[in-house]
């Protein structure tokens, strides 16, 4: 059996810090925290699960932390995880069996990252991370800011998920902006990763006209990862809908196409520009594209809602508008699988219901009456 160091750090997490812990106790053998400068309880809960506790002036570097949280490790794997993060229970158990009988010439295990689900539990937002590393591959981390582990060797993936759970104050939501400006001022020239999240920290900013500036040099540069290349594609658009050019969007979402095949979420946007546009059967096209296709297993951002209810939904609407009930009916009642709970869903059921009885009984009398 391996043995785990688990490695984080954090600055005023006393909202979520135990919970974090608590979920990962059982798995991990050893906890490193490296505090950053928090100002309330954290490192008081933290000494409550360890008393591994190390203090980081922090630079505006996120890399730099966290290089110095996994030179604190001394078991030979290491866990990294972020203080609003959990393990799941039917996660924690997987880890459990992984640490049992993993192959100690592995030197990476990557692990799903749910950062999101809707009301109903489905995950609505996912990548994946390389989350457990063998300590003696030194692997570093990269960037000031949304920072990665650089790793190498024999990799593995598993099914194991991470799910991101903030609390109700989500940190500092100015902070990556501001380092990213504060580096800008400076003169530092911007890889293409840097030229992505910028751009992201731009759109969730509501930046939209400098953030699809940042993403379509970003995409001109040629040098991005080509999941990031796809995602912005898909931001850009949103960018552009923002600002109201439909005609810019539309060439942002077909532009994804270029750097792999088509991907249902990149579908669903052309479907829902041509449904705006009133162009109900071309939107059918698309939106019919995105349920063929699967959900890619990717280490790239994933909205699996493209995959599966959404573009049911939308067929359920277009084939509304075309009056073809039976097939907005078949289609609203595949996206209930999904939602079975869905209110708009179930109110699509009822009405459909009723658009399909008065279509019966009209059928049945023009019957009746061609039979005079």
């Amino acid at each position: 059996m391996i043995s785990i160091s688990l490695c984080m750090i954090v600055k005023n997490e006393e909202a979520v810090l135990a919970r974090c812990l608590e979920s990962v106790g059982a798995v991990a053998d050893e906890i490193v925290i490296v505090d950053t400068g928090s100002t309330d309880r954290t490192v008081e809960i933290a000494r409550q699960f360890t008393d591994r506790i190390f203090h980081f002036d922090w630079i505006d570097d996120f890399a730099a932390a966290r290089n110095y949280a996994f030179a604190q490790a001394s078991q030979p794997y290491i866990l990294w995880l972020d203080a609003d993060d959990i393990l799941l229970q039917q996660d924690q158990q997987k880890l459990l069996e992984l640490k049992s009988s993993l192959d100690p010439e592995v030197d990476s295990v990557s692990m799903l990252y749910n950062l999101s689900t809707d009301e109903f539990g489905n995950v609505s937002f996912s990548l994946r991370r390389n989350r457990l590393v063998k300590r003696s591959r030194g692997f570093r981390w990269i960037g000031p800011v949304h920072e990665y582990l650089e790793v190498g060797g024999h990799i593995i993936s598993s099914d194991i998920a991470v799910t991101h759970a903030p609390g109700a104050e989500d940190g500092d939501s100015d902070r990556n902006l501001r380092i990213y400006e504060k580096r800008q001022a400076a003169g530092e020239r911007f890889n293409a990763r840097d030229l992505y999240y910028y751009a992201n920290e731009l759109k969730d900013h509501r930046r939209y006209v400098e953030a699809s500036r940042m993403y379509e040099q970003f995409l001109n540069s040629g040098e991005g990862w080509v999941e990031d290349e796809i995602t912005a594609c898909g931001k850009l658009a949103d960018c552009y809908l923002e600002v109201g050019n439909r005609k810019l969007a539309l060439e942002a979402a077909l532009r994804s196409f270029q750097y792999g095949s088509p991907r249902a979420e990149a579908c669903c946007r052309i479907g829902y520009h041509y449904l705006e546009q009133d162009d109900a059967s071309a939107a059918v096209a698309w939106y019919r594209f995105a349920t063929q296709l699967p959900q890619p297993d990717t280490w790239g951002f994933a909205n699996p809602a493209c995959s599966t209810w959404l573009p049911h939904l939308q067929l359920c609407v277009c084939y509304d508008r075309l009056g073809q009930y039976d097939l907005a009916h078949e289609h609203n009642e595949q996206a209930l699988l999904y939602r079975p709970s869905d209110t708009r869903m179930l109110a699509n059921r009822k009405y459909l219901a009723t658009r399909l009885t008065t279509v019966s009984a009209t059928t049945t009398k023009e019957a009746i009456r061609d039979e005079h």
